[in-house]
């Protein structure tokens, strides 16, 4: 997945797709070069938070907001069966192949919800909250869940291999 910078002057809508897709190929950035161990490697006990750990949360919110929440698919989170979305971090048995294909598979399907909606005005019914909520909610949203957990990514990578500002 190649990082490409937002532009200076856009749409809203593609300002916040490329703001998005900037941030999935920066976590992408950060796992790149690892091995399945390293990727594995937990920040400091008691936390399980690991890069896969993050690749297989994020799968999971992508799954969320864009294909139950927008689309209003009816289908299970990809680790949990009821619905504990810390599962997704404990990743110590997971493989680079396996939270890989749900993440890519994820970000492809929320792409596509994304481009079929008529505008960022189309709304989706977040179950926890019980009201309506609009995809441009959702795009912000996510945008600001990988800034947060890509902070997390340049201090694990930093502690795996010493490399920062990728």
């Amino acid at each position: 997945m190649e990082r490409v910078g937002p532009p200076l002057t856009a749409g809203e809508r593609e300002t916040l797709r490329a703001f998005l897709d900037f941030h999935r190929a920066t976590l992408a950035m950060k796992c790149a070069g690892l091995s399945d161990e390293d990727l594995r490697r937990r920040s400091m006990p008691p936390s399980t938070l690991s890069l896969l750990g993050l690749v297989r949360h994020l799968a999971e919110v992508e799954r969320t907001w864009f294909r139950r929440v927008i689309a209003g698919e009816d289908l299970p989170l990809v680790w949990s069966a009821d619905g504990d979305y810390q599962v997704a971090y404990e990743a110590a048995d997971a493989s680079r192949a396996e939270a890989f294909a749900a993440w890519e598979a994820e970000v492809e399907h929320a792409r596509r919800i994304e481009r079929e909606a008529e505008s960022l005005d189309v709304t989706g019914h977040h179950a926890r909250s019980g009201e309506e909520v609009s995809l441009r909610l959702v795009m912000l949203h996510l945008i600001h869940e990988y800034a947060r957990h890509n902070g997390h990514a340049d201090l694990l990578r930093e502690g795996i291999d010493g490399v920062v500002g990728v």
